[in-house]
């Protein structure tokens, strides 16, 4: 599926299932408590924290998608089209950092 396909999903889904959109400002939220839940799981799983009985259930890939999932509908519902907009920044990151990463004696391990 491409990203544009997938926005395209999420936008049907919403139709069909979910009424309507939250408003932006509720999918902000919505998105950072999503973010929140993923920081979570890898602070337990790559961090020093133990898990907790509540964090059992807890998948990694379900949390990124349901990042995934809200960032989507905030492109959706301001118009923004993800696929043209992921490859210009793209370009900009090439562009700007094409040797600064390589250049990086931090790096070079």
């Amino acid at each position: 599926m491409t990203i544009k396909e997938a926005q395209t999903a999420v936008d049907e889904w919403i139709k069909t299932y979910g009424v309507r959109y939250f408003n932006e400002l509720t999918n902000m939220v919505l998105l950072t408590e999503e973010v929140g839940e993923l920081a979570r799981i890898i602070a337990r799983t790559y961090g020093e924290q133990s898990f907790k009985e509540s964090d059992k259930g807890h998948n990694m890939a379900d949390e990124m998608a349901d990042i995934l999932w809200v960032l989507m509908c905030l492109a959706n519902q301001t118009g923004v089209d993800l696929t043209e907009a992921f490859a210009k920044n793209m370009e900009k990151k090439t562009s700007r950092d094409k040797t600064r990463h390589l250049n990086n004696e931090k790096l070079q391990a």
